[in-house]
């Protein structure tokens, strides 16, 4: 099974290929942006890879469009060790998602202040918030937890907890 157009197929469905950042503060706490369309929705910056775009790219457009934050402003410190992956609730689907979704998934720590935080172009978040994997766990819809707990899993012991 490979990547391909963006897309993940298996079974004649769609899982649309992507990147996701954990970006925390180096205090232990992790941003999260709330989605304008989903009131209290609250997720890391993730996004679909475009045509032929490489992850690595894809990781720091995504961080530059949905936070206003740039390469130079984070450190990169892991990738996590495979890919994770989702399934929307089926009235969440739609032709650009598909059945869900399959992220790389990477681990940044902020270097510049937070004020360059600016949300990006706007188009899709309207807040955001620094906050604890407990929080993020309350705070996160049901479909995304599982990957959640897994990247927590995975970066446990390069992140502070409080």
């Amino acid at each position: 099974m490979g990547i391909e157009n963006s897309r993940l197929k298996t079974d004649h469905q769609v899982f649309r290929a992507g990147v996701g950042a954990v970006i925390n503060n180096g205090q232990g706490r992790l941003l999260v942006l709330e989605r304008n369309d989903i009131k209290g929705a609250w997720q890391f910056p993730q996004g679909g890879l475009r045509q032929a775009e490489e992850p690595d790219r894809a990781v720091y457009r995504e961080i530059q469009e949905e936070t206003g934050l740039t390469q130079a402003d984070i450190i990169l410190l892991a990738r996590a060790s495979g890919l994770l992956a989702y399934e929307l609730p089926p009235h969440c689907r739609t032709e650009k998602t598909g059945r869900g979704q399959v992220h790389y998934w990477y681990l940044f720590t902020l270097r510049a202040d937070e004020i360059k935080i600016t949300l990006g172009d706007k188009k899709e978040f309207k807040a955001w918030q620094w906050v604890s994997w407990d929080e993020l766990l309350r705070l996160a819809v049901d479909f995304r937890k599982p990957v959640y707990k897994k990247l927590r899993q995975e970066f446990s012991g390069l992140i502070a907890e409080e």
